[in-house]
């Protein structure tokens, strides 16, 4: 019961329910194309799954339409980053908030211009915000590579001060830290890869990966997203009092 207790309180949420269509959409895309691609005896079972997963990723894209003001409001918090002390992760981690604040109203109008709301062309738009977003996630990649290799540095430092004097718990925090930050960088690998399968043809590997293959990549993602939001839920309540 605590499992599915959890469940709808992840479902409850938008972010929650947002890792859970994400999740869902990739898998079915998964199959579906293992399906079409190496059964031919269910070609139709894996056809219908990956329009479900098409139909999945239009529904993310729907609720992305109100992301723009909360995504407003963290850049404006963030601001130039004053609180950060390392400048690398200051500036990085700004130009990012840039890309995703840049992203939302570019898949907007794609989605106009799709849904004949606006008549401009849909595809433009649409390699636009794949940019922006592909931007975001090489940003986050060098900031947590960064990351990754500053902490180790630090646990490994040759002044033994630090190790020894550190308390264990704060020890613990950092190898925490290090994995988490391990976790996004394979998840924004994941994605960049298909951001780069979805830009205009000529790019790199770009229009390239088979259905399964972009499903297995989307699917790791994702569940990386989902592993990482249940870690960190479990931390807030072992903390709480």
């Amino acid at each position: 019961m605590a499992a599915l207790s959890n469940l709808v309180s992840a479902l409850e949420s938008y972010r929650g329910r947002d890792r859970l269509i994400r999740t869902l959409g990739y898998c079915c895309q998964l199959v579906g194309g293992v399906l079409v691609e190496q059964c031919p005896a269910r070609s139709e079972v894996g056809t219908r799954l990956l329009v479900l997963s098409s139909q999945l990723s239009h529904c993310r894209t729907i609720l992305r339409l109100f992301d723009d003001l909360a995504m407003f409001m963290y850049t404006k918090q963030y601001g130039l980053g004053a609180e950060e002390e390392d400048i690398f992760v200051r500036c990085v981690s700004v130009l990012g908030n840039l890309a995703d604040q840049l992203y939302y109203p570019c898949e907007h109008v794609a989605w106009a211009a799709d849904s004949k709301v606006l008549h401009v062309d849909s595809a433009w738009w649409w390699s636009l915000s794949t940019a922006f977003w592909g931007l975001s996630l090489l940003l986050g990649i060098a900031r947590s590579l960064w990351m990754v290799l500053k902490l180790r540095k630090k646990l490994r430092s040759p002044v033994a001060a630090f190790t020894s004097q550190l308390p264990r718990s704060k020890r613990r925090a950092v190898e925490a830290q290090i994995q988490s930050e391990v976790l996004t960088l394979l998840s924004n690998l994941a994605d960049l890869a298909n951001a780069v399968h979805w830009l205009p043809p000529g790019v790199l590997w770009a229009g390239r990966f088979p259905p399964w293959l972009v499903g297995l990549l989307g699917t790791f993602s994702s569940l990386l997203s989902v592993y990482q939001a249940v870690r960190a839920g479990r931390r807030a309540d072992a903390t709480t009092p």
